[in-house]
């Protein structure tokens, strides 16, 4: 990538040549993950099936209305866990990933192994951030909740008029605080900060950048998101064609023997696709990242200087000296970068 401030199209074209260039690594990494996660969903959805239908005419007894109720409470307690499981999963794989990313603006190829070593010191900061996350979404999302039924019962149907107004507030402030602590990963890996450290120095980073930065990432998750959903439509497709095919009037036992067969395979394919799109995800917002220093802290300089010198070609591009960055004003003093870009 040029080693200036960067503009919309040189930060996803440094996305995909970031991947191009460390397939194995960022792609590895990221379909580990990917598995993990839908081979958990995978179960969950497979215990699913068994729970049996309520019957027609209602539940008689409270026992036998839990006993239908209990399989269903634990599927979805299932699939919550596994949603907090991932979104811990992909912080600390965000931040680990942005090692690849800063050596590739020096043209440097990053492997597997020498990614996870770069980062060895840094996964427990990365830990720490991913459960702050998720206790941060977790305790905002339930006081929203709590908030919300208590206009309700206060209030009646007339509540809504409150309620609607506060859910939407509610989501703009989420969106924007999750904005403001995109590079948190990023700088907790890179500049070797501490969990607190690192959701201030994306405050600071991302201030009067926020549109900028918000715009991207939700061009970026648009773009995966349609991208997935093509190519899962003509797969979804051709399972239902096959099926009706190959056994048109099939038994309970075939369609549960078919139902387990075509989730494997969809839970195989949303894998593959769901670690391309966080590879290029992660890639994007570490380049956001670099961009945002370089624009601050005039990194630019520093990574000119490495790559005339050839300067610890085995390390991590913006570590030294990194947290005394923060310590910089803007705009960046004479020879320190452009702002521009």
């Amino acid at each position: 990538m040029p080693l200036r401030p960067l503009l919309f199209g040189e930060i996803m074209d440094g996305g995909f040549q970031t991947i191009r260039r460390n397939a194995k690594t960022m792609f590895g990494s990221a379909l580990v993950v990917q598995a993990i996660t839908n081979a958990l969903s995978g179960v969950t959805t497979l215990g699913m099936l068994g729970i049996a239908q309520p019957p027609v005419g209602g539940f008689t007894t409270q026992s036998e209305a839990m006993q239908y109720l209990g399989p269903i409470l634990g599927a979805l307690a299932g699939i919550l866990g596994i949603s907090m499981l991932a979104l811990v999963l992909s912080s600390i794989l965000q931040g680990v990933m942005a090692i690849p990313v800063a050596r590739s603006a020096l043209n440097r190829r990053t492997g597997f192994k020498q990614m996870w070593s770069l980062a060895r010191s840094r996964i427990w900061s990365l830990v720490g951030f991913g459960f702050l996350v998720l206790a941060g979404s977790l305790l905002f999302f339930v006081a929203l909740f709590v908030l919300a039924a208590l206009i309700l019962t206060g209030l009646g149907p007339v509540g809504l008029l409150l309620v609607l107004p506060l859910g939407f507030g509610a989501v703009v402030a989420y969106v924007w605080v999750r904005t403001k602590l995109l590079v948190s990963p990023s700088a907790i890996t890179i500049e070797e900060l501490g969990v607190f450290a690192g959701l201030r120095r994306s405050w600071t980073l991302t201030a009067r950048n926020w549109w900028r930065v918000f715009g991207i990432t939700l061009l970026v998750g648009f773009m995966v998101g349609v991208i997935a959903q093509v190519i899962q439509i003509p797969f979804s497709l051709a399972s239902g064609g096959l099926t009706a095919v190959f056994s048109p009037h099939p038994s309970a036992e075939q369609v549960t023997t078919t139902t387990v067969v075509l989730l494997v395979i969809s839970l195989v394919v949303a894998a593959l696709v769901g670690a391309v799109g966080f590879a290029f995800q992660t890639s994007v917002a570490a380049l956001i990242y670099m961009d945002l220093r370089m624009r601050r802290d005039g990194l630019d300089v520093e990574l000119l200087r490495l790559l005339e010198t050839g300067e610890d070609p085995d390390g991590v591009p913006g570590r030294r000296g990194a947290r005394h960055a923060g310590a910089q004003s803007w705009p960046p003093t004479p020879g320190q970068g452009s702002p521009t870009g």
